[in-house]
């Protein structure tokens, strides 16, 4: 029965899941908050597999090391991608300002023509 089980497992589960992730990405390009969650998901169970290898559990410290790492790749993407839309945003608003500024010389320019 357990042979049964492993190989329902490897048969359908496994690459029922990978597809259902691959799915999931066909929508366009990813985020930077997808990009850090993919690499720190893939990190994550690299190292949680080898610990849990050490522990003879390799399987179960992957999948915990995925899910921590998949966590901690989400926040720190989240940041970057937070950092890159507060820089986007920040340059028109610059822009704005030096134009505003030039019209205030133009004015002081206009209003001392015509004193």
């Amino acid at each position: 029965m357990a042979i049964i089980a492993k190989l329902f497992c490897r048969g359908i589960v496994f690459p029922g899941l990978i597809a259902l992730s691959l799915a999931g990405c066909a929508g366009g390009d990813l985020t930077t908050r997808e990009k850090g969650a993919a690499i720190g998901a893939v990190g994550g169970a690299a190292a949680g597999g080898i610990v849990g290898a050490t522990m003879g559990r390799p399987g179960v410290g992957a999948a915990i090391g995925g899910a921590l790492g998949l966590g901690a790749g989400a926040v720190v993407g989240d940041y970057m991608q937070g950092q890159d839309q507060s820089e986007a945003n920040h340059q028109p608003i610059q822009q704005n300002q030096r134009t505003i500024e030039g019209n205030r010389q133009q004015i002081q320019q206009q209003r001392q023509a015509e004193y």
